[in-house]
């Protein structure tokens, strides 16, 4: 984007350095998150659901195999398709982001390395959990529709791994806001020499 459109639309930011008062992406992140783990978990019970059973009846909970399977296939369905608003939010808001340049990261990075590696790591991740969405449906829809297990271990082991991915790109984003102050209210007010008791007291 051209320099003078930038200082422009800074002229309208406020104090957390965007347009919009709560930043979009870290909530969207949640989202995305929560969909992918509650897909994932799901999808476990109900490969483990013979062996759960009699808890069930225990418990007197009407529970059915395939319905862990439904809650499953469409939380990732979900996830894949927040995703896409998650790394758009992500990137508009990175445009802005104006980090504090003499801090490293616990991980010994600066900021512009870790924006560029949450970035690049975004774009990965969307690529992978569309993957795995495609995955999940021929599951579903054509190669193992008529058997009781509709997930593969291999599937359920990928996912396991990508949240393991997943949490370590979610430490970058957390230095981003933490360290580096980026979209931070508190921290923005702080370096620009503000009084951050005046907006404590609002």
């Amino acid at each position: 984007m051209e320099t003078g459109l930038i200082e422009q639309l800074r002229a309208h930011l406020g104090a957390n350095g965007l347009p919009y008062i709560i930043p979009i992406h870290p909530n969207l992140v949640h989202l995305t998150l929560g969909l992918f783990i509650i897909g994932i978990t799901f999808d476990f019970v109900g490969v483990l659901f013979p062996y759960q059973q009699p808890v069930f009846k225990f418990l007197a909970l009407p529970a059915k195999q395939s319905n862990f399977f439904d809650v499953g296939w469409y939380n990732m369905l979900g996830s894949a398709i927040i995703t896409f608003f998650t790394v758009a939010a992500g990137f508009y808001e990175m445009m802005l982001a104006e980090p504090n340049m003499d801090v490293t990261s616990a991980w010994g990075l600066h900021a512009m390395e870790t924006m560029l590696w949450h970035g690049v790591g975004g774009v990965l991740l969307l690529a992978i959990m569309v993957g795995m969405t495609i995955w999940r449906g021929l599951q579903r829809f054509n190669w193992r529709k008529d058997e009781d297990r509709q997930v593969q271990w291999s599937y359920l082991l990928a996912g396991m791994a990508i949240m393991f991915v997943l949490y370590l790109h979610g430490t970058l984003g957390a230095q981003l806001a933490a360290e580096f102050g980026v979209h931070n209210t508190a921290d923005s007010i702080l370096r620009s020499g503000g009084n951050i008791h005046k907006l404590l007291l609002k």
